[in-house]
């Protein structure tokens, strides 16, 4: 594929990535179980949790906190738990905080069905569920570069895309009905999908481990070096990375951008058709439409990449999110906003496997954590900054704004990865 040469033709190539030593395609798969299995959990319980706050009679302002305050430890946690995995414990990170979120889920289940949970203690099973989480996540983020050879990323990325999308689709569905069982049924279920994550982790063969780096220097004797120096510079490796490497400055801004304004249509469409008096049906009949497309578009997405070639896929996508984003702002019906939001769907996953394989490739293996949570941590800070940016300009502008507002930052970031195409050759003298 064309996007190693591409994302290394203007910048000095990275230490090789290990080879799949000890990995199998039965740790692939494990690992894609893992991943799906997890976020389906979070998906099942996470929907029907602000609805069980509100039947126990908490208040909209203390469902909001507890909802905000989990989202923002999880941002800021990821770049902790990156440096123990990146440092060799990528496995033992990865098996024990599954299995601490699946006992943190098993007693919130336990507390909900025992009746009327305080709230202290269903803020606390949830706080630890998200650290836990986070926690996972940073370190697995460096698995794929483990147990998968350059070449195969594209494939595993967008296998692991199918199953994030999945997971979208089907945990708000089995979490509506299994709440409809008995409200502690998403929690059970949510526990019971962060033990098999553990036991998937715990069951592949391969050495997650990065290979062995140089230690850091050592200071002199007779000198100490502070720990919490030493700490601090372990913790901004990945920034340092990250703004060193002009290939994941890229994926940085494309994804923050994109992630952005991805959440904020979202809720320009919430408030688009509520404003002309469709139901809830319909709401969930674009999310269906364009949870489709999303799974259709990660299928396809490495065999298109593969065709078009990396900087083309990238280039393409942004352009085309262009006018479909701006067509949002004059639709009102919910088929038309099923299309184009499906459409979008559909379209995004060809540049999202292209960049995220290009920052596996370009990552040294002993930051591929640190530098992972440095872009996840963007992508997740612009994402929560989409609801309140489209409120606002929905108030401003009309509900059309958010659209509008939206294309014309498309358009900026369109323009400048039209200017990176054009300049990496005129530099290097490299083709596509």
């Amino acid at each position: 594929m064309t996007d190693t040469t591409e994302s290394r033709a203007h910048e000095t190539p990275p230490a090789p990535h290990p080879a799949a030593t000890g990995a199998t395609p039965r740790d692939l798969r494990l690992f894609w179980w893992s991943n799906t299995a997890d976020a389906l959990g979070s998906q099942t319980s996470g929907v029907v949790l602000p609805l069980l706050l509100l039947a126990l009679g908490y208040s909209a302002t203390a469902v909001g906190v507890i909802v905000g305050v989990s989202a923002a430890l999880g941002l800021l946690l990821g770049p902790l738990a990156a440096v123990p995995a990146d440092r060799g414990a990528r496995k033992p990170v990865m098996v024990w905080s599954a299995s601490l979120a699946a006992l943190a889920m098993a007693g919130v289940a336990v507390a909900v069905a025992a009746g009327r949970p305080p709230l202290a203690l269903v803020l606390g099973g949830v706080l630890v569920e998200r650290f836990c989480t986070a926690v996972y996540e940073a370190a697995s983020r460096g698995t794929i570069a483990m147990i998968c050879p350059p070449a195969g990323y594209p494939r595993l990325v967008a296998r692991l895309e199918v199953g994030d999308r999945l997971a979208l689709v089907l945990g708000p569905v089995l979490g509506g009905a299994l709440y409809q069982l008995g409200r502690a049924w998403p929690f059970v279920a949510d526990a019971l999908s962060y033990a098999v994550t553990a036991l998937c982790v715990r069951s592949m063969r391969a050495d997650l481990s990065a290979p062995a780096t140089p230690a850091p220097e050592r200071p002199r004797p007779g000198t100490r070096r502070p720990p919490r120096r030493a700490a601090r510079t372990e913790l901004a490796a990945g920034l340092r990375l990250v703004a060193g490497s002009a290939v994941l400055r890229q994926v940085l801004l494309w994804t923050s951008v994109v992630n952005g304004v991805l959440v904020a249509l979202y809720f320009a469409m919430l408030l688009t058709l509520q404003g002309e008096g469709h139901s809830g049906t319909a709401t969930g009949a674009v999310l269906a439409v364009a949870g489709g497309a999303g799974i259709a578009g990660a299928l396809a997405a490495p065999a298109l990449a593969t065709r078009l070639g990396g900087a083309r896929s990238v280039l393409g996508v942004t352009w085309a999110l262009v006018p479909l984003t701006a067509a949002l702002a004059a639709t009102r019906t919910p088929w038309g906003q099923a299309a184009l939001f499906g459409a979008i769907c559909v379209t995004m996953p060809v540049a999202t496997v292209v960049l995220q394989s290009r920052a596996i490739a370009t990552t040294p293996p002993d930051l591929q954590a640190r530098a992972g949570a440095v872009l996840a941590t963007a992508a997740g800070a612009t994402a929560a900054l989409g609801p309140v940016a489209a409120g606002v300009l929905a108030g401003l502008l009309g509900t059309g704004g958010p659209a509008l507002t939206c294309a014309a930052v498309l358009t900026v970031l369109a323009l400048y990865v039209s200017w990176t195409h054009l300049r990496t050759p005129a530099r290097t003298g490299a083709t596509a």
